[in-house]
């Protein structure tokens, strides 16, 4: 039906469903349903394929502890996967199935979403395969406890939607209206909350090191942070816009030590702008533990700079 004849509110709805029902054919043939088997008992999720040679992705949380357990596909093809590698503090993990016919998804990148954008959820909550719930990006930088044993740290720049999430959707999609995979839902915070861990280059570093060697090596700061806009006459001396409140130190690690403190703002870190919580943990993966960053900060109006060592 042609939209012209549509008063404007209807024509609206009617180029929402469009995109709804595009992205969901798109991506609802890549999701899989997960049963998962844990020396705790069973328990159910969603996983993403996004290789041709059977890799997918899903939140750690879902297989944590798995012995092994089964995907079934929208084509009503099944098989067993194996665990590859878990990153808790990413709540990332990939997993493998020997063989599968479901096309691969499209990564995106989450860091040019926008709040209000529509976004659209696909899993399988509550034991209901092939669910789809639309939205739109409710809020952005937000931050996820995560442990990992006794530590609990902080999942960075996890992406709000207001897309119903329930039990089940965990390790599913978060698409954008070109279908492309920008988050993979991770939890479920409260009645019409959600929220997705992103896909940009940070965990598609973080995916590379499952994939490759089955977990991930990072160094550790010990601070956490919110985005906050830097003041007008600094940032023009530094050419940024934002940095990044230092919100917590945790008592005796490497940032502690060195002298930053609560309330401080990070301008810049190994040289490199730091205008949220993952450019840092960009910094912290692979080769850099057990050497010096140099941070700067602002503090009190003034920018000094910081050298903890960046530590496992």
């Amino acid at each position: 039906m042609s939209t012209e004849h549509l008063d404007p509110e209807s024509a609206a709805l009617d180029a929402y469903s469009r995109v709804v029902t595009t992205v969901a054919a798109r991506v609802l043939p890549s999701v899989a349903a997960l049963s998962v088997q844990t020396p705790r008992g069973a328990g159910a999720g969603s996983a993403v394929t996004f290789t041709d040679d059977g890799f997918l992705l899903t939140s750690a949380h879902v297989v944590q502890g798995a012995t092994g357990g089964f995907a079934a596909f929208g084509d009503g093809g099944e098989a067993r996967f194996d665990v590859v590698g878990t990153d808790p503090l990413s709540d990332l993990a990939v997993l493998r199935v020997r063989a599968t016919s479901a096309p691969p998804v499209e990564l995106g990148d989450a860091d040019p979403l926008r709040i209000g954008q529509l976004v659209v959820a696909v899993g399988n909550p509550m034991g209901l395969a092939g669910s789809v719930t639309a939205g739109v990006v409710s809020g952005l930088g937000r931050s996820l406890p995560a442990r990992d044993g006794r530590v609990v740290r902080l999942i960075e720049d996890v992406i709000q939607t207001d897309a119903a999430l329930n039990p089940g959707n965990s390790g599913g999609a978060l698409a954008d209206s070109a279908g492309r995979v920008v988050g993979i839902n991770t939890a479920v915070a409260g009645y019409g909350l959600g929220l997705a861990v992103p896909i940009n280059s940070t965990t598609r570093q973080i995916i590379g090191e499952l994939v490759g060697n089955g977990r991930v090596r990072r160094a550790w700061l010990g601070v956490a942070g919110v985005p906050v806009p830097l003041p007008p006459a600094v940032a023009e001396r530094t050419g940024q816009q934002g940095g990044l409140r230092v919100v917590e130190v945790v008592p005796g690690s490497p940032a502690g030590v060195a002298g930053i403190y609560l309330g401080d703002v990070i301008v810049s870190a190994g040289g490199r702008p730091v205008a949220n919580g993952q450019s840092l943990q960009r910094l912290m993966l692979g080769p850099a533990i057990g050497s010096r960053l140099p941070v700067t900060v602002l503090r009190r109006g003034a920018l000094s700079t910081w050298s903890p060592y960046r530590r496992s």
